[in-house]
């Protein structure tokens, strides 16, 4: 059975724009089943116009970047924001990064991220 593994904007994102991270990330989600909010189309989005705005002149290859993570496969999960809210609370994390974190407590999956307070969080969880 494939494991199922939550993944996030900025893990995503560091495969998808070629980040110093990707390759290490990219390891992290080979084979399994990926799993995200929503809400990772509009955060992928955003960090593609920081990237164009940053750097223009490669536009073309952000978008190209950009439009290929469709092709993953990810299956994108409507959240229930109420519990979301709770997590978000109890963690002290923004609503949409506590949407990863409940999906991945939801799903008894992995979370991979590359947010420092996001995975601090996940292994809290894990612990208990």
């Amino acid at each position: 059975m494939t494991a199922a593994k939550v993944v996030d904007s900025s893990a995503l994102g560091a495969v998808l724009f070629a980040e110093a991270a990707g390759d290490r990330v990219a390891e992290r989600l080979r084979d399994a089943r990926l799993l995200a909010p929503v809400l990772l189309s509009y955060e992928l989005a955003s960090v593609c116009l920081k990237k164009i705005r940053a750097n223009p002149e490669q536009r073309s290859g952000f978008l190209a970047a950009f439009a290929s993570w469709v092709q993953m496969g990810i299956e994108l999960v409507d959240i229930e924001h109420y519990d979301v809210l709770s997590v978000a609370e109890q963690f002290g994390l923004t609503s949409y990064d506590a949407s990863y974190l409940w999906l991945a407590q939801r799903l008894n999956a992995e979370l991979v991220t590359l947010d420092r307070q996001l995975a601090h969080a996940a292994a809290r969880l894990r612990t208990g």
